[in-house]
């Protein structure tokens, strides 16, 4: 009787591991990741049937906050992308009845989150049309004979951009990066060997710790920004006249800092070129070939002229900021600046409205649930069990926002998780709620620059040009 198997064990090797490889087919999982997603959901589920709920919290208060950590967690270990976390986690709060489908959608309608995304498109007009890179290439020319001045005038001309153009994200990747990519390697100074440190490491960490400033000194500088004063309001903390107020409390100490801090790195990281004579001769060349300013550089610059003294003067004229930015945009399509098309390919811009408006409508209703409240009212209570007064509460909340980041990879993130939460735990410690809200929203431009992956900028950043480490 003839063996089964003689005629696969007379093949050749390569023949026999061919035969085993079409017997077991090659699966490759695409979906989401599994231990992240497991970690995720053992983190909820917990808190939501291992810990006891508080007698003040209803049973569909403490659902919502397990699930809310659930969506922080896959934030923060990425099981699948940020919106289709989202999305999934809010799918999980309606099929549980933990929220309806009015209440779970209800944030999608925010003023603010389509502030937010309007701003994207601002950014891409100033993409588009090389407005971003003339100013840039202006300051170069004018500051560019050291490298201190290099790295002062691309950290101005930043500041200068940056009430018109909400995305640090996009000002590093979109203007500011590819130029210093141009300027490190006219110097002969390329990433992954010695000569990083003539100029390219000093002007990636100049710029990138700089930005946190520039998206500091102005409302409008940043999403996360516009964000928190709309999360502020819904705390009951009102902040009056929001563009002017924000920018009469950030303005010393944000020129301070955009002043002191290319140079204090120049000290503690110097670069080893000192002198970059040819700076200004590559930035006249570019100019030159930019041409004169051309019309839609021209409507670009009359459009955001406006669209930020509406958003200056808005209160006084009874026209809110996402109002005005509407008419900006609209102007911008009526005079083919941008097309819809250009809207449409901003990927960033709709992935933001996904997950944003999961994290802001959450947020909303653990607050609107009692949840906020009672976690401010038990960390109000314990600091003063320990006799601190206002001030020193104020010091320690702010110290904890701060340092908490590290668990993050997004400012919008960590605004949409957490600042409901301590702004209410300094209200109830009696700490001045304007003080305590601006000082958040400042705290959570600060802390982009923090690690290689505490914002998007530092990612851009980090990943163009892959500086050496300090």
């Amino acid at each position: 009787m003839s063996n089964p198997n003689s005629t696969a064990n007379n093949l050749p090797i390569d023949a026999r591991t061919t035969t085993s490889r079409r017997r077991l087919p090659n699966f490759n999982w695409k979906g989401v990741k599994p231990i992240p997603f497991f970690i995720s959901i053992f983190i909820g589920l917990l808190l939501r049937f291992a810990v006891p709920k508080p007698h003040s919290l209803t049973p569909k208060a403490w659902s919502l906050l397990s699930i809310f950590l659930t969506t922080i967690s896959g934030l923060i270990l990425s099981p699948l992308p940020v919106g289709a976390w989202a999305f999934t986690c809010l799918t999980l709060a309606v099929i549980t009845k933990t929220l309806t489908f009015a209440a779970a959608f209800s944030a999608f309608t925010n003023e603010v989150i389509w502030l937010i995304v309007i701003s994207f498109f601002f950014s891409k007009g100033f993409v588009k049309t090389g407005l971003g890179d003339r100013i840039a290439m202006l300051f170069v020319r004018w500051l560019g004979k050291s490298t201190l001045g290099l790295s002062y005038g691309l950290v101005l001309s930043e500041a200068v951009i940056s009430p018109a153009m909400p995305s640090t994200t996009a000002r590093a990747g979109g203007i500011f990066l590819p130029i210093i990519k141009s300027l490190a390697v006219g110097a002969d100074s390329r990433p992954k060997d010695g000569s990083a440190r003539k100029i390219g490491a000093y002007l990636i960490q100049s710029q990138n710790q700089s930005a946190s400033n520039s998206s500091a000194l102005f409302l409008t500088a940043a999403a996360q920004n516009m964000l928190c004063v709309k999360l502020a309001d819904s705390i009951g903390v009102k902040i009056p006249n929001r563009w002017v107020t924000w920018l009469k409390a950030s303005s010393i100490p944000a020129l301070i800092s955009l002043s002191a801090t290319p140079f204090i790195l120049y000290k503690i990281f110097p670069p080893e070129m000192k002198a970059t004579p040819d700076a200004p001769a590559m930035a006249k060349r570019k100019l030159e070939q930019m041409g004169p300013v051309k019309r839609d550089e021209w409507l670009m610059v009359g459009t955001m002229l406006l669209t930020v003294a509406l958003w200056i003067s808005g209160e006084a004229l009874g026209m809110t900021s996402v109002i005005a930015a509407m008419l900006g945009l609209s102007i911008l399509l009526l005079l083919g600046v941008l097309d819809w098309e250009d809207c449409l390919s901003e990927m960033q811009a709709w992935d933001t409205l996904a997950w944003f408006g999961v994290l802001v409508g959450m947020a909303t209703q653990l607050t609107a649930l009692g949840v906020v409240p009672w976690m401010s009212k038990c960390v109000a209570k314990l600091l003063k069990s320990l006799s601190v007064n206002w001030f020193g509460a104020f010091c320690i909340l702010q110290t904890a926002y701060f340092f908490i980041h590290y668990l993050f990879a997004s400012q919008t993130a960590h605004v949409g998780a957490l600042y409901s939460a301590f702004l209410g735990m300094h209200v109830a410690s009696q700490v001045p709620g304007l003080l305590a809200a601006l000082a958040l929203g400042y705290n959570t431009n600060l802390f982009g620059a923090l690690t290689h992956y505490s914002s998007g900028q530092a990612a851009v950043y980090y990943g163009g040009l892959q500086i050496v480490r300090l």
